[in-house]
């Protein structure tokens, strides 16, 4: 009876990181291609990350339901628990994610309604970083791979340093240059927008070392280099 019981929450735990890693293959797609709308200004490219929004809503809540459904059931192992766990933090990351996508097509669409201007090559710049910091925390997440989750931790400060020097060099761009005001605080915006992007690649990573060690890295609480062993 009790092998039938962990056969049963065993199904119903990869099911529920199944439905996870589906939602995030949809983020990654939702956050390329507004990578693309932005460096190429193209409204269509934009417009076909706001029709996948709901998609991710409804995943999102699809997820949360399957996971409270799992906590309910009461046979479930220490390494369950932290699964679960992991997985609502992921799923809301995830979520929070694409509505970042969203957003960055937001100021694409003001920017196609603007004065023309070329993308500032330091906010190119940011883009390639961001996005290889995106795959690799779903790599992480999708292949239970904890130097993947490490690798992005280590990433996090250069893409906020990066933040900042687009940040200054756009603002001063708005005070030299009062006409491209409106295009210049919209690629501030999608810089921010690319950061905020990182800070949450940092959580999903911190969350699957959870998952899969046990270790609370956040605020420096443990040292990452001596992982408690967890069965």
């Amino acid at each position: 009876m009790a092998t039938s019981a962990r056969s049963s929450s065993d199904f119903y735990t990869t099911a529920l990181e199944n439905y996870l890693v589906a939602m995030a293959r949809t983020v990654e797609g939702s956050i390329n291609r507004s990578f693309e709308a932005l460096l190429s200004r193209n409204a269509e490219i934009a417009s076909a990350v706001f029709v996948t929004e709901p998609k991710i809503n409804e995943s999102e809540i699809l997820i949360d339901e399957q996971a409270v459904r799992l906590l309910q059931r009461g046979d479930l192992s220490q390494g369950d628990v932290r699964h679960i766990v992991a997985t609502l933090k992921i799923n809301n990351d995830l979520e929070r994610m694409g509505d970042l996508a969203v957003n960055t097509c937001q100021c694409v669409i003001a920017l196609c309604q603007s004065p023309s201007a070329d993308t500032p090559p330091e906010l190119a710049s940011m883009v390639p970083p961001v996005r290889a910091m995106v795959g690799r925390c779903l790599g992480a997440l999708t292949h239970r791979n904890v130097t993947l989750a490490f690798e992005v931790l280590q990433n996090e400060e250069a893409i906020d340093r990066q933040r900042d020097r687009v940040v200054e060099m756009l603002i001063s761009a708005v005070k030299k240059e009062p006409s491209l005001a409106t295009v210049n605080i919209q690629y501030i915006l999608a810089a921010r927008h690319m950061e905020r992007i990182a800070d949450h690649c940092t959580n999903i990573a911190e969350d699957v070392i959870f998952w899969l060690q046990g270790l609370d890295i956040r605020h420096n609480r443990n040292s990452p280099s001596n992982p408690p062993s967890v069965e």
